[in-house]
């Protein structure tokens, strides 16, 4: 099979946001784990992973996991510092992104890019990209 010679760019633009609540120490796959976004019917590019604590956090860990209709494996880990926010004290937040022109990631067809966070506090985790 001939390989793909012209660039190809996404149609569809991609934000998705979901909710992060319930401490999960396990970094296997197993316990609560959140949605965040599905790959699309050509696969889905992700260009940005914004993580916003809502309130009040303690030290521990952001964990994106890829899934793949079977088998859910830890990607990345985002360590998570103390914060109170107050009105001169923003809440944590971070930001993964790349700045070679590559994306974050792609998601083939039905893979899924998934969130746990260690303690249980609130997290907005999200994903910004395109579908093929």
């Amino acid at each position: 099979m001939p390989a793909n010679t012209s660039p190809i760019f996404t149609l569809v633009p991609v934000l998705t946001t979901a909710q992060v609540t319930a401490a999960n120490t396990n970094r296997d796959g197993t316990g609560t784990i959140v949605d965040i976004v599905t790959g699309a019917t050509n696969g889905t590019r992700i260009e940005i992973i914004t993580i916003e604590a809502t309130g009040t956090t303690t030290a521990g860990m952001v964990r994106l996991y890829v899934h793949d209709g079977s088998n859910t494996r830890l990607w990345q880990e985002v360590a998570v510092t103390s914060a109170t926010p107050s009105a001169t004290v923003k809440a944590f937040t971070a930001e993964l992104t790349r700045f070679d022109g590559r994306p974050l990631l792609v998601l083939p067809n039905t893979w899924k890019l998934r969130a746990s966070t260690h303690n249980a506090e609130t997290f907005n985790v999200i994903a910004q990209g395109g579908d093929f």
